[in-house]
């Protein structure tokens, strides 16, 4: 099934053959990490941003699939409150652990004021990274200083790193264990590409759990 949904977004985008078989080593990156109860962390600017919020929202909920809680959960949620815990058991989803490192405004602005304003998301890479974790790195250019500082302190705490970038993948490249370079160096065309992409992780991670 991963490899039809792979196949599907090559079919409508076939700009992205290329990126093929890092998009494959991406989705196997992202399953092994929740598989060993990893943590994935993501961060972007501007539109990129926008992109690390949305695929979030694809993983901590349902995307396309029903994602029931287990039973442990379940059966802990009825015994704190019979009626309301068999309420809340009903709706709730299966979650898989993502944080954009792009959502603590307060954070940020105390990062930028009291430290250095490019460090806004390596120092919580510092704080939430963990070996075994994945940060998926967002860059157009590959070159934001954020998004590079972000990327060389994962890579000290023994993250997996995916750069989601442009064509020449910029400076973040070298530092990336697998680097998703998409066939454009213009800024809305690379962001174009990245949903497909992005989306395709989603879906192929939710059906490996669900």
């Amino acid at each position: 099934m991963s490899q039809e949904i792979l196949n599907e977004m090559i079919s409508r985008f076939p700009a992205l053959e290329s990126c093929k078989e890092d998009i494959e080593n991406a989705c196997s990156t992202v399953i092994d990490c929740y598989s060993n109860n990893g943590l994935l962390l993501l961060c972007g600017n501007g539109g990129s941003c926008a992109d690390a919020d949305h695929i979030v929202g694809e993983l901590m909920k349902s995307f396309e699939k029903r994602r029931p809680v287990d039973k442990d959960l379940k059966h802990g949620l009825v015994s704190v409150s019979n009626t309301r815990g068999a309420a809340i058991a009903e709706k709730l989803q299966h979650a898989l652990p993502a944080i954009s490192l792009n959502a603590h405004n307060a954070l940020i602005s105390a990062i930028s004021n009291d430290v250095d304003p490019s460090l806004v998301y390596a120092q919580q890479i510092a704080g939430y990274g963990r070996k075994g974790d994945v940060l998926i790195a967002i860059s157009t250019s590959g070159n934001s200083q954020n998004i590079v500082d972000a990327v060389i302190t994962a890579k000290a705490k023994g993250l997996t790193v995916i750069g989601l970038t442009g064509q020449s993948g910029g400076e973040m490249k070298q530092y990336c264990d697998i680097s998703i370079c998409v066939p454009s160096i213009s800024t809305p065309e690379v962001q174009e590409f990245h949903l497909p992409i992005y989306h395709t992780i989603c879906k192929t991670v939710e059906n490996r759990f669900f």
